[in-house]
């Protein structure tokens, strides 16, 4: 019995989800028996067999998909951050390795390689690691303030949090707003005073072009008044050029425009 795995087990070893793994027995490209109680066994050997030929083996598996989709690893993911931190020495190419295994389990859940709820549950592991490892970031005392926010009627937050890591690491303190905040209270918030940034996130699911022009000017507007930086990212259509602030679509640059920001307001960042 040692040598019979479950699909879950297969689906580890691939790093995948059990319905890649379901449909892969289905298609006959992996021999497997069904228990008395209708579970589905297969052959190790036969699956180390498949996951070679597929160049999927464990030892050549994606570990930023591995670690997005094992649930079962709730430190596992964070690990991985700060491995990844240590080798490339810098969180904002931790964050952009972070946002290209996004895009590659995005790739996988079209191919019907991971379920959306998968998806779903990677999305929110990832969130929750990126948060925690962000706070570990020391800060300046007299750090500058962000508020990071969504565009008025987007849910995704993942890019808020990637955003959020470069930022702390630049030297900014951060405020977060998250998701569905109106544009009218952010705008309040502004004029009040003690940000210095304000970061806008819309995802590629933010296709209302006039929508975020007129959110994008009712900020600007308060943020020149106030003298606020604002930046506008993802991969929503935001306006290329701003009547005030930036729009940026990748993380290295707005790693640079971070520094160079935070430098101008308060100073060198500390090492």
């Amino acid at each position: 019995m040692d040598d019979l795995v479950s699909t879950r087990e297969v689906a580890r070893l691939a790093g995948v989800g059990p319905s890649a793994v379901k449909r892969w027995a289905d298609a006959g490209q992996i021999p497997s028996a069904r228990t008395a109680g209708g579970h589905r066994r297969f052959v190790r050997a036969e699956v180390e067999r498949f996951l070679r030929e597929r160049g999927g083996g464990r030892e050549d598996r994606d570990p930023w998909i591995a670690a997005l989709l094992d649930a079962r690893d709730a430190l596992g993911l964070e690990a991985l951050l700060l491995a990844e931190r240590a080798r490339m020495g810098a969180w904002y190419r931790v964050a952009e390795a972070a946002g290209a295994a996004l895009a590659r389990l995005g790739t996988l859940w079209r191919a019907g390689e991971v379920t959306i709820l998968e998806e779903h549950l990677a999305s929110e592991r990832l969130s929750r690691a990126l948060a925690r490892v962000g706070e570990t970031v020391p800060l300046d005392r007299g750090a500058p303030w962000a508020l990071l926010a969504t565009a008025e009627k987007d849910d995704h937050t993942l890019g808020l949090s990637l955003a959020e890591l470069v930022l702390r690491e630049a030297g900014w303190a951060t405020l977060w707003a998250g998701r569905y905040t109106p544009t009218a209270e952010l705008a309040a918030v502004v004029r009040r005073g003690g940000v210095q940034l304000l970061a806008l996130s819309a995802s590629e699911a933010s296709e209302d072009a006039v929508g975020l022009r007129r959110e994008a000017e009712a900020l600007g507007r308060a943020c020149r008044v106030a003298g606020v930086a604002l930046v506008l990212g993802g991969g929503g259509a935001w306006p290329e050029r701003p009547r005030h602030g930036l729009r940026l679509r990748a993380i290295e640059p707005f790693h640079r425009w971070a520094v160079a920001e935070r430098e101008r307001r308060s100073g060198p960042t500390p090492a």
